[in-house]
């Protein structure tokens, strides 16, 4: 172990390791993406006031001081610095600091959504310290991997539609409209305006078809089941297996058929 690894233990044992503190911390953490994301939504229904800045300022010394602390600790620095979610961090810090500066534009404050990508780093922390987060893996991993799709798409919708489109008042108007538009109902009391609205709406139609449908299909239907080979003892086997796929033996898969 380098000196630099043996520094900081205490913050290393959190970020790094599996005891029930460094449980409670990365839930901790979670709570922290979710309430950023909850003051996005909240903050296109009723605006700005006062005390959404101070929350801003508090939410963004958190979120700093997370990003220094995992530089500390971090034993690759470099590919810390190249990491996608690193990024994402930093520009959710600069939509939260941005405002004292800029102004409160809807751009800035849509890439607070971008806060909930971290919910990727901590659900595969959680699996390796969780045995409940590690059984439940791959119907969390979808799960998440639809939220985060509605959530990105509805704030494009969002910065692209507010101030244009009188439908579109506030975020929640625009979730509503993603996912009528993903689920392909489409009840068509909210259209987008514009060229730009009208390449969106065919852009998030096609994703309903060939992203939507799938990822709610494999959340309640997935496409592997638990399963113990006798032979080889491998576990996760595709629904319709008649054979196992690692040694051959014979499969008697309870199915319900195609």
């Amino acid at each position: 172990m380098s000196g630099r690894e043996k520094r900081y233990p205490r913050l290393r044992e959190l970020y790094l390791g599996r005891s029930p503190a460094a449980v409670r911390f990365r839930f901790a953490q979670l709570v922290l993406d979710l309430a950023v994301i909850a003051l996005f939504f909240l903050t296109t229904v009723i605006g700005t006031p006062a005390w959404i800045l101070v929350a801003d300022l508090v939410f963004a010394a958190l979120i700093g001081a997370d990003l220094v602390a995992r530089w500390l600790v971090a034993s690759d620095r470099r590919k810390l610095v190249l990491d996608p979610f690193t990024w994402a961090d930093i520009a959710v810090l600069f939509s939260l600091l941005a405002p004292l500066v800029f102004g409160n534009f809807a751009y800035l404050r849509v890439l607070r959504a971008l806060r909930i990508l971290r919910s990727y780093h901590v659900l595969r922390e959680l699996r390796r310290s969780n045995s409940i987060f590690e059984e439940h893996e791959e119907v969390l991993q979808r799960s998440l991997n639809l939220v985060v799709f509605i959530v990105i798409v509805s704030a494009t919708v969002f910065v692209f539609q507010e101030g244009r489109n009188p439908a579109i008042a506030n975020y929640l108007d625009a979730v509503y409209f993603t996912v009528t538009a993903l689920t392909t109902t489409g009840f068509g009391d909210i259209t987008l305006v514009g060229t730009s609205g009208r390449l969106l709406s065919i852009l998030i139609l096609v994703g309903g078809v060939g992203l939507f449908l799938q990822l709610a299909q494999s959340i309640f239907r997935p496409k592997k089941v638990d399963f113990t080979c006798p032979g080889c003892g491998l576990t996760r086997h595709e629904r319709d297996a008649v054979h196992c796929k690692h040694c051959g033996r014979e499969l008697k898969i309870e199915t319900e058929g195609a």
